[in-house]
Parts: C-alpha cells; structure tokens; sequence
C-alpha cells in the first residue's frame, strides 16, 4: 500500500483580514436593528390579522412550506403551533409531489414561505394543492411577486434590505419570517386560551411539563424503599437502615405506621459528639425530631422542592404523609434533581 501523502503547507489568510473590531460588529447589529424596525414599522396589521383569524378558524391541518432557508422558517414555524396543540404540519415542496401531498385535505391551509414569491418549487407545488382543495396563502416579501397571483391570501412582510453587504444573503429576511411566524403562533395561543398545564402536558419531558405535571407520588420512594423503624429501637442497631436506603435519614413510626419522627444523620453525628459511648444505649425515639416537615402525595413535585428549601433551614427530604399522619413515602432532593425538576 502507498503511504499517505505529507500535509501540505498552505499559506495562511492574512490574520489582518480575518479581524473584527468591536465598532464594525456593533455596526452590523445596529443596522439589523434598523432592518426589524423597518419590518415592524410597515408591516400592515390588518393584513396580518386577518391571517392570525384564518389560522384560528381553520378545521384543518396547517401545513407550512417553503424552501432552503425559508424551508427551516416554516419548519420551525409548524413545530412551535405542533408544541401549542395546534394541528400543524411542513409539507416540503419537493416530497410533497412525490406522494406526500396526500396528508392534504380541503380543510387545511398551507402557508407558502417565500422571500422573493418566484421559488419554482412552491410554484409546482401551488396547482396541486388547489386541486386538493386546500387554502392557499403566500408569506413573501418582493412586491408582485407570482405566488400572490395564485394564492388565495398573501400576506406582505416588508424587507428593507438585507444585512448581507451584498444585499443578498438571507440573514434579515428570515429573521423577520421567523419573528412574524412565531408572534401570530402566540396570538393563536392566547386566543385558544391554552393554560399552563395544557402547555405543560405539550411538553412531558421538559423543565416546564415536570414541574407542572409531576406530583410528589409520582417520584416519591415508598413501601420496602423506605428507611423505617419504631422509637423503641437502638440508634446503633439502625445502622445499616439509615445509611442503605439513599435517603440520609430514618423514619420513625409506630405499630400502625403513624410517623413520630425522623432521624437523620446529621442528628447521628451530633448524637454522637455529645454522648460518647452513651449513644451505644440511647433509642431512636429518645434522640428524634417530633416535628418534621412532612408533605401529602397529592402535592406538586415542585411544591416540594421548595418547602425542602425554605427557611429557617433546607433539608433534603420530606415524610409523605396521608390523612391520619400515615406514613406512606419519602421524596428526597436527589430524587426530585433526578426526575428533573
């Protein structure tokens, strides 16, 4: 086998052409800034609400589509309707003739993503669509444009330039179909009247869905997970209890599982420190909080949270108790970090 060829040694760029000084990147972000203004300055409200009504009143699917950057717009745009409940969709140009126009009905609306209006792909994809029935809208930017001669609504997104030197990059112009698209998504939310647990349920597995959706029983350890023993018991021979179970601590119950307290092993070592041996001879019982912070199973995950670090002191777990002071679980912080909240 032949070796593989040295590396070259290509000339570096000159370093000085590749510098970027302060006043040149706060330029560019004034001039971004001008560029939104003038999109938030000229944009016809009438227009664009008209739109936002449309979308709130369709029966249908609405699908969105466009191509290259626009394309990701529009994706984006659909996802955000999608995690708001919102039945919504992207129909890319190119699949959609090749079988996937079939998700398509005469109840849905497709929204057309398009700087210039004249992108080939939505014009091909525009004759099909109508022959489904559906309704039509363009989102463009290039007054008299082809895709306002053949949608059924068109909404203007006024573009003064973009931020590209060449005034060619489509850096302002998707910047402005992203803000549009996102902005009437959060109108058709609050007109929907979505509440913070049905966005919540949207979103399962974030930060946000857990702290509203999870409760203390759902994350809460319990029956032989349980680090439990009776006030009669020596301190000495719970050992292996307090210290295998994970939670830092022993709850004290009696013959009908009531909780009478708990021991942690905080209260070990300054047991320890201030009894000596004596401690060989002393019962849990003796040496217990009477007066826990507890909490019920039917509470907030993140309820708990907060009551374990609120003053005077933080603790790293809380009993879960029922009706009667019945002891039916522990929920520690670790647990609750664990499930993500």
């Amino acid at each position: 086998m032949g070796s593989l060829p040295p590396s070259l040694d290509l000339p570096s760029p000159n370093a000085k052409s590749q510098q970027i000084d302060q006043t040149t990147l706060l330029n560019l972000f004034k001039s971004q800034q001008n560029h939104l203004n003038y999109f938030f300055q000229n944009l016809d409200l009438s227009q664009t609400l008209t739109f936002t009504q449309t979308l709130l009143h369709c029966n249908g699917t609405i699908f969105f589509s466009g191509v290259g950057k626009s394309g990701f717009v529009a994706n984006k745009i659909s996802q955000t309707l999608i995690s708001l409940g919102i039945r919504a969709g992207f129909l890319s140009p190119l699949d959609a003739l090749h079988g996937d126009i079939g998700a398509l009905y005469a109840s849905d609306i497709l929204v057309l993503f398009s700087k210039s209006g004249n992108t080939e792909e939505l014009l091909r994809l525009v004759p099909c669509a109508k022959a489904k029935g559906a309704y039509l809208v363009s989102v463009t930017s290039v007054e008299g444009n082809a895709l306002t001669a053949v949608c059924d609504m068109n909404v203007r997104l006024p573009l003064e330039r973009e931020l590209c030197p060449f005034d060619l990059a489509p850096v302002t112009s998707t910047a402005i179909q992203m803000v549009f698209g996102d902005t009437v998504a959060i109108a058709l939310m609050g007109a929907r009247n979505l509440s913070k647990e049905e966005y919540a349920a949207n979103h399962p597995a974030g930060r946000i869905g857990k702290s509203l959706i999870f409760k203390v029983k759902d994350v809460m350890k319990k029956q032989n997970e349980l680090p439990i023993c009776k006030e009669g018991d020596l301190i000495m021979d719970q050992l292996v209890e307090l210290t295998s179970k994970g939670c830092g601590c022993l709850l004290v119950i009696d013959e009908e599982h009531h909780l009478i307290g708990t021991f942690t092993d905080g209260d070990l070592r300054r047991t320890l420190k201030a009894s000596g041996e004596a401690i060989f001879k002393l019962t849990v019982g003796e040496m217990c909080n009477r007066n826990p912070r507890t909490i019920g199973p039917d509470a907030m995950a993140v309820e708990a949270m907060k009551k374990m670090e609120s003053p005077p002191s933080p603790v790293q777990f809380l009993p879960v108790i029922k009706d009667d002071n019945i002891l039916i679980g522990i929920v520690t912080l670790h647990g609750l970090v664990s499930a993500g909240l």
